[in-house]
């Protein structure tokens, strides 16, 4: 059973299907993780929900709740009381029924669409930290449907008035068809430092760290549950449940693997200050000041060499790292070690590991 303080509660505005009538969006105009207020929960007292699970509830807001829930809400202007005396405003409006009020008691499987835009929104912002969530069955949860700006279609239904549509002149122009919203359709930058110079790069559920975040267009991704913890110039692909650290900078092209296919079920995390090179890849976690040479994928079962005077080197940071006669190890035997440079030697083809000596650092002009 649900505890009766709950892990999060928000209000979101839905979309529905043209057809199904189904929930294709929310939009959550306020979000409240782990509260340390939450007498607005017994507003709801007598009030049937829409559904309700042990670890959710959703709730439709119309003139019964807002007639419970006003007298509860806090006296100081709160994003939660702004939205309720906002919708007691506009009761009569005909979208007034689109507005849900969503409770998350625990981090169960997600069972809504609601409580599925509710966790990313918290990974977004941050309330959450990245990889922490019980992110299960959201994908069979979100429906694939065409966006245009920030309504949501109905493929079926698009299909279906194909036609009349276009004689009208109002076929929709859609700008991309996926199971979710880009990040800037639903999430403002927390710090005025951080830039997106193309909104398609990142999806709704990144986290875009504390300031300093650069992306830059071109061959450059960031996906859902994925994000940065700082300052870092990304002009490659941070794949799902990749975790990148401050100082980072990830060349043109440069990917990581992330969990959601190819096999790789271990997330990946990027210490601070390391560098990916032009079109690298990385299939392996790395520890602080970290390079990976242009051109190279480092994967777990890739063999490198290290010579013995690199080994001790680099057995001053990681003491950890055992002494092989034939200097070999495989990539997934370096993972989260730190001061790692992979090289290709230019002459043999080797893979070879050095101990990085070159400091790493961003453009301070460009994250300021």
């Amino acid at each position: 059973m649900p505890s009766f303080k709950p892990l999060a509660f928000g209000i979101a505005k839905m979309q529905y299907g043209q057809k199904s009538q189904k929930p294709l969006s929310a939009c959550f105009l306020c979000l409240e993780w782990q509260p340390l207020e939450h007498s607005i929960l017994k507003a709801l007292e007598g009030l049937k929900p829409l559904s309700k699970t042990p670890s959710e509830a959703i709730y439709s807001i119309d003139k019964l709740f807002l007639k419970q829930a006003l007298p509860y809400i806090s006296q100081e202007k709160t994003p939660l009381s702004e939205v309720l005396l906002a919708l007691n405003e506009q009761e009569e409006n005909p979208q007034f029924s689109f507005y849900h009020f969503v409770i998350l008691y625990e981090d169960g499987p997600c069972q809504s669409l609601q409580t599925a835009y509710l966790k990313l929104h918290a990974l977004s912002l941050g309330k959450a930290p990245l990889r922490s969530l019980n992110l299960e069955g959201i994908f069979a949860l979100l429906p694939n449907v065409a966006w245009s700006g920030n309504k949501a279609y109905e493929l079926e239904w698009l299909r279906e008035h194909e036609i009349s549509l276009k004689m009208q002149d109002k076929f929709p122009c859609i700008d991309f068809v996926d199971k979710f919203p880009r990040y800037l359709m639903q999430i403002i930058p927390q710090f005025d430092n951080i830039r997106l110079l193309d909104s398609a790069k990142a999806r709704f559920g990144a986290y875009l760290g504390k300031g300093g975040y650069t992306q830059m267009p071109g061959a450059s991704y960031i996906n859902f549950n994925a994000g940065v913890e700082g300052a870092c110039m990304n002009e490659g692909r941070i794949s799902s449940s990749v975790i990148v650290g401050e100082g980072t900078d990830i060349g043109g092209g440069a990917g990581i693997l992330g969990v959601l296919s190819g096999g790789n079920s271990k997330p990946i995390s990027v210490g601070k200050d390391c560098l990916l090179g032009v079109n690298s890849v990385l299939g392996i976690s790395l520890g602080n000041g970290c390079i990976v040479d242009a051109g190279i994928g480092v994967l777990a079962g890739t063999i490198f060499y290290i010579a013995s005077e690199e080994l001790a080197k680099l057995q001053e940071i990681n003491p950890q790292l055992e002494t092989r006669d034939s200097g070999l190890y495989k990539g997934r035997e370096l993972s989260g070690l730190h001061g790692l440079h992979f090289r290709q030697h230019s002459q043999t083809g080797k893979m070879v590991v050095l101990r990085s000596t070159r400091s790493i650092a961003l453009n301070t002009d460009l994250h300021h």
